[in-house]
């Protein structure tokens, strides 16, 4: 028990220091669907957030003043935690990442996505294979960094049929960038 309470410690701290140089970052593009999304796996829970200072600010406090918050509605009955910025948090409709997940709307074109878990960091840029990794635990086809996280963390760049057979350099330079 105390061991897995330290190994949870310690991702929170390892996500708090990945992000904690970024700055917030806006949720969606004008017309253009979601572009962000982070998720914490973490204690059963699902957390999932559209804010880049709201997600940072999760992890250093391990709570969001404002979330909504739906029990047994993850792939294996975990509770999803949306956070949710000030300007949504009296919204029952309307906020992009719920609607994204409930399948109103749709991720942008240039979409990027975090999600911790497992000890490892994935990083997506299509909604489709975040989905698959979240309902199944992990990615049809990946790209591997092993060590690279900042706390030699594996790094896990999803792929899928359409470009399972090349380097994300792209993706890899978008988490660079978020993390530079």
């Amino acid at each position: 028990m105390i061991l897995k309470n330290i190994e949870n410690f310690i991702l929170v701290a390892v996500t708090v220091m990945l992000l904690s140089a970024c700055g917030t970052t806006s949720m969606t593009k004008a017309g253009g669907g979601v572009s962000e999304v982070y998720e914490v796996h973490h204690e059963g829970r699902i957390h999932v957030f559209y804010d880049r200072k709201l997600y940072t600010d999760f992890l250093k406090l391990g709570e969001t003043p404002y979330r909504l918050t739906r029990i047994g509605a993850g792939p294996n009955n975990e509770t999803l935690v949306f956070g949710l910025t000030k300007k949504d948090k009296k919204k029952r409709s309307g906020i992009p990442v719920v609607d994204l997940f409930d399948g109103k709307a749709k991720p942008a074109e240039d979409f990027y996505a975090e999600m911790v878990k497992h000890g490892r960091i994935y990083i997506f840029n299509n909604f489709d294979d975040m989905k698959t990794v979240r309902d199944f635990g992990h990615p049809n086809y990946q790209y591997s960094m092993i060590g690279a996280g900042p706390n030699g963390e594996t790094l896990v760049f999803v792929l899928n049929k359409q470009n399972k057979k090349k380097r994300p350099t792209g993706l890899i330079k978008k988490y660079e960038q978020h993390h530079s």
